[in-house]
This record gives C-alpha cells, sequence and structure tokens, in this order.
C-alpha cells in the first residue's frame, strides 16, 4: 500500500515519487503504565496511552478496572465485533454520560429497535441524489468565504477556524435551507465549552456502573438543557417557515419521514435529537478532516501543487460545484482521515458472552477497535505514519474494509459519510483552486484526542497565491 502511479480515468497518472513526509504523532508510552496514570492520560490526549506493541500486535488483552479489555487490531475480529455479532454489544456508560447530555438518543446513541427505527426513518434524506445539492452548496459557501477574506485582505488565517464556521454554513443550508449566522456564535460557543470543560472523561465515569451519575456527567445534563434549548430554538424557526413536499432540505425530509415498516414518524423529541446529531456530526467532524487535510498538503507542497493542478480548468464560480471526481483530492481527504481520524477510537461493552480472536468475554468486558491504532498498524499498511494519498487512488491495491474505519463500519455506519467526503473534497477543491496552502510558524501540530482528534495548537496558514 505505498506510493503508486495511478490513474484518475482520464489517462493522466499521478507520480509515484512525490517527497512524503511522515507528520509527528505524540509520543507513546515506552513501557506498561499502571492504571491510575492511563486513566489521567485519557483526560489529557488518549493518542498517548497507546504504546508500540498495540501499533504492530493484531490483539492486546489485559485488565481494566476489574474487567477484561482487548484491543483489536485484526479485521476477522472488528468483523465479529461490529458486523456479525454486533446484536451482543452495546455502548459503555462511559460513552453514554459523555455524549448523550448533547445528542440525546439520536442515531449515534441509540440502540436496538429504537435505533433500526431511525434508521430506516432518516435513510432516504441521505440518498446519494442529494450528494450535488450539497456539492452545489459547499462551493458556493467557500467561494464567499474565500472572498469575504480577500476583501479583509488577510495574510493570516486560522484554517480551523474558517473550517468550522464554513462547514456550520453549508450544515445549516443542507439541514434548514438558511443560514445558521444567527445561531453561529452560541452554537460554537456551547461546543467549545463542552469540549474544553466536560467531554474529558473521569475516573468515576469509567468505573461506576450504568445508572449510578457521576459528578462529571451531573454537570453534563445542566449543560444539556441549554444546548437543547437552543437546538429548540433552530427547530421552532424552521418549523415556522412551512415544510414542503416534497422535501427541500433535510429538515422537510425528517419531518416528513416515515417508517417504512410502521408508518410512524419522529416525535418532537426524536426529531431534535437528530437535529443535534447532524448539527454536531455534519460540522464539526468535517471541519477537522479538512484542517488535516490542509496540514498534511502544507507539509507536502509536491501533493499539493498536483491536487491543485487536478482542480484547475474547471468551473468553481460561485453556484457550481467541481464537475470532476478530483480523485487526488478526495484521495487527500480519505488519507487525512486514515492519519487523523476524527472518531478515534470506538469501545463495545458485551452484553452477552462471546469468543473473539480466541478470548472468551464475559457481559461487561470491554473491546476497543481505535481507527488511530489500526490506521497506523505495521501489519496492515506499508510505512502506516507516512502520508500517502496515493494509497487511496483508482489503481492502488484495494484496502481491507475491516483496516479503515473513518466512518465506522456494519449496520452503525456513519449515514452521513459520503456527504462528507463529498462536502470536504469540494471545499478542499475550491480552495487550493484559488490559493497555495503554507504553514506559518512552526510545522509541528499534535493531534490531542477527548472526544475527536483535535490538533493541540490552531497553526496560522498563509493563503497564497496559486502557482
Amino acid at each position: 500500500m505505498g506510493p503508486v502511479s495511478a490513474s484518475d480515468g482520464t489517462g493522466r497518472g499521478f507520480a509515484a515519487d512525490w517527497v512524503l513526509p511522515r507528520p509527528p504523532r505524540p509520543k507513546p508510552p515506552s513501557a506498561p503504565r499502571p492504571q491510575w496514570r492511563t486513566l489521567l492520560q485519557l483526560r489529557r490526549n488518549a493518542l498517548a496511552t497507546w504504546g508500540e506493541p498495540a501499533y504492530r500486535e493484531l490483539v492486546i488483552a489485559g485488565p481494566f478496572l476489574g474487567r477484561q479489555s482487548l484491543l483489536l487490531n485484526e479485521p476477522s475480529a472488528i468483523r465479529r465485533v461490529l458486523v456479525d455479532n454486533a446484536e451482543a454489544y452495546g455502548r459503555t456508560p462511559a460513552t453514554l454520560r459523555i455524549l448523550h447530555p448533547m445528542i440525546g438518543d439520536g442515531l449515534f446513541l441509540a440502540e436496538g429497535e429504537a435505533w433500526r427505527f431511525q434508521r430506516r426513518t432518516a435513510a432516504p434524506a441521505f440518498a446519494p441524489r442529494s450528494l450535488g445539492l450539497v456539492a452545489s452548496i459547499a462551493a458556493r459557501r467557500t467561494a464567499a468565504a474565500l472572498d469575504r477574506l480577500a476583501a479583509e485582505g488577510r495574510l493570516l488565517v486560522d484554517l480551523l477556524g474558517l473550517f468550522q464556521r464554513l462547514a456550520l454554513e453549508i450544515a445549516g443550508e443542507a439541514l434548514f435551507s438558511q443560514s445558521l449566522e444567527p445561531y453561529a456564535r452560541r452554537l460554537r460557543e456551547q461546543l467549545e465549552r463542552f469540549g474544553a470543560r466536560l467531554a474529558r472523561p473521569s475516573p468515576l465515569d469509567m468505573a461506576l456502573p450504568s445508572g449510578w451519575p457521576s459528578p462529571a456527567e451531573l454537570l453534563r445534563r445542566r449543560f444539556g438543557r441549554s444546548w437543547f434549548a437552543l437546538v429548540g430554538e433552530i427547530v421552532a424557526d424552521r418549523r415556522a417557515r412551512g415544510i414542503e413536499e416534497p422535501p427541500r432540505d433535510l429538515f422537510d425530509a425528517l419531518v416528513t419521514a416515515r417508517d417504512p415498516e410502521t408508518g410512524r414518524g419522529f416525535s418532537e423529541q426524536e426529531l431534535l435529537d437528530q437535529i443535534a446529531t447532524f448539527i454536531i456530526a455534519g460540522h464539526e467532524t468535517t471541519a477537522l478532516a479538512l484542517f488535516w487535510s490542509a496540514y498534511l498538503l502544507a507539509l507536502a507542497p509536491e501533493v499539493q501543487e498536483a491536487a491543485a493542478e487536478e482542480v484547475r480548468g474547471q468551473d468553481l464560480s460561485p453556484g457550481a460545484a467541481p464537475r470532476a471526481a478530483l480523485p487526488l483530492i478526495r484521495a487527500v481527504v480519505q488519507e487525512a482521515l486514515r492519519l487523523y481520524p476524527p472518531a478515534f477510537t470506538i469501545v463495545r461493552e458485551a452484553r452477552a458472552p462471546d469468543e473473539v480472536a480466541g478470548h472468551r468475554l464475559a457481559p461487561g468486558d470491554l473491546v476497543v477497535v481505535a481507527p488511530w491504532v489500526l490506521h497506523r498498524h505495521a501489519k496492515l499498511w506499508t510505512e502506516p505514519d507516512r502520508f500517502d494519498p496515493s494509497r487511496f487512488l483508482p489503481g492502488a491495491p484495494p484496502v481491507d474494509r475491516f483496516a479503515y474505519l473513518p466512518f465506522g463500519i456494519g449496520p452503525r455506519v456513519c449515514i452521513g459519510a459520503q456527504f462528507a467526503l463529498v462536502e470536504a473534497a469540494t471545499v478542499l477543491g475550491v480552495l487550493l483552486a484559488r490559493h497555495r496552502l503554507e504553514l506559518a510558524g512552526p510545522r509541528r501540530v499534535l493531534p490531542v484526542a477527548v472526544v475527536t482528534t483535535y490538533p493541540d495548537r490552531r497553526p496560522p496558514f498563509r493563503l497564497g497565491p496559486p502557482r
């Protein structure tokens, strides 16, 4: 899976001898740590809890707070837990304590029949026919944002902040056919306050059984009331503008959706939970994917120039989306998602006895599938720490489906995965058509993982003229 010469479908090949960097990653522990130190590190940066054996071994077993824990890198074992026997596993109490106040019982956290109902009901809203609309919105909003920067004469830009605002604008238009600008400041303040103060797991979050609220959980519940009040304002504002059939946006689709099996639609609380889930997942993770893509391209100017060349000559005026498939730009996004997956870990708690990779699991035991580790595993990837978009170009050796999980897999794969890829590739394409990306100042940026994989600082970027 190393550098290859691949075609974009037009007969043009991409170079196989790019200078490909190894972006920095947190230093792992050199020796096993006592559990209390691991718990503290989980609050600071979960990526630094995995030692080098995690990147070489296919299965690592050990105790964690009085129960067995497995870290799985074996594709067949991952398939067993997340697909073949997925009903035997559920979310952990810690996951529910941290995320439920922000997204309620929406698609991400719902389980069993409640999840199946939500998935069946929401699926039509994410049909492939909507991808063109998302691309068009993303192209127009990105062009407008870059025009504003040009008018302001900004020389240095906080790209993470730009991508967060831009992704929120795109999500607002795709979800509601209206701008979220009146709510943007409060939305970002709420999300940043939650991330800084309440998203970090406490030892009691992980140690207490389900149904026993931790002190941090009580604070999150209070925060969640103000968060859902804000989401309720947005929903009420949009509902006042009427519902159309056929749907003009995702909100119309969700309000009018009916379960094809039962004919039931979403209740008001279920609708709020879905909207909260889509606002967070639909802009924060996409913004992070865009940031890491831009950072990696700034470290690899040859790849950046090839990606910019791919998009030149296309109609990128406001209101027009890139018409070509943009295979290299899409591959850059996919490689950024490999190296810096926003969802860096998937944790499941066994609900029934099972056997995985030769290990017997009892109810309450933990299974960890960490895309951060899996995507950098020495037995699954060639030069796994190197930035190499050619892994995902047409003609490259196929990637094992259970070795690459930026959006999860199986029945719970992210419903908006294709939306996110189309949006990110479109935004990046418009940006590269107009600017060359350069880091201003130190080039070292380390990922910090608490809920998502975030940069440890916001490096300024210089947006120069294209070559």
